[in-house]
């Protein structure tokens, strides 16, 4: 979770589903035997409670960072290569404008929970308003996921079936249209550079009128 938090190609939601579903078979030992006879089962509250305090540890230890280091980590190169500058200064004026609400704002906004915790800590938000209000949206969303999908796992495996196939072919043809989008975005502007591409700049003696030979009278 703590990884996920920091940029880790690894989405939240993927780690907190994977923990619903061993929630799921802990729950259904009879679907899902354990390895051996009178192993212990997970506990299902204790799985929500434990990756619930896993995000607000996450996210305050982000927020400490930003307020330590905030102002120096936005102008490193490997920051920059994150999140461009424009987006910062979007998280920026969010922060400004919003207040302690950002944090909601940023948890539920994939791909600008990292740096959004960072401008909180860095924009001097109170610790204590970061974590009510992220204790709030956490609370809304991390426990959720987990005790629903501990209880309803069967039901969404059901349904994830089909729904795979879908996602797949749709993010397929995302792909194919992206790729196609930027083959001809290339080749185009390599048409239209040729085309715009400026003429030699003539002499100064072809401007002149062309010489006439004196003719007798």
């Amino acid at each position: 979770m703590v990884l996920s938090a920091f940029g880790l190609p690894i989405p939240e939601e993927i780690v907190l589903i994977s923990a619903g579903f061993v929630g799921h078979m802990s729950l259904h030992p009879a679907d899902y035997p354990p390895p051996y006879e009178g192993a212990p089962s997970v506990n299902v509250k204790v799985l929500a409670a434990v990756s619930f305090f896993a995000v607000i540890f996450s996210d305050f230890l982000i927020y400490q960072l930003g307020k330590r280091f905030g102002p120096r980590l936005f102008r490193m190169r490997w920051f920059a290569r994150l999140i461009s500058e424009d987006a910062l200064e979007k998280i920026q004026r969010w922060t400004r404008k919003y207040g302690a609400w950002t944090v909601v704002i940023f948890r539920f906004t994939p791909g600008v929970r990292f740096p959004g915790h960072l401008m909180c800590g860095a924009m001097g938000l109170s610790p204590w308003r970061f974590i009510a209000f992220d204790f709030f949206a956490a609370g809304l969303s991390v426990p959720t996921q987990v005790l629903l999908v501990s209880l309803y796992g069967e039901t969404i495996l059901h349904y994830f079936k089909p729904f795979k196939i879908y996602l797949l072919s749709a993010f397929a043809l995302a792909l194919l249209g992206f790729f196609a989008y930027k083959f001809f975005q290339r080749t185009f502007g390599k048409r239209q550079a040729v085309t715009d591409e400026p003429a030699p700049p003539l002499a100064d003696d072809e401007f002149a009128a062309p010489h006439k030979p004196n003719t007798p009278l």
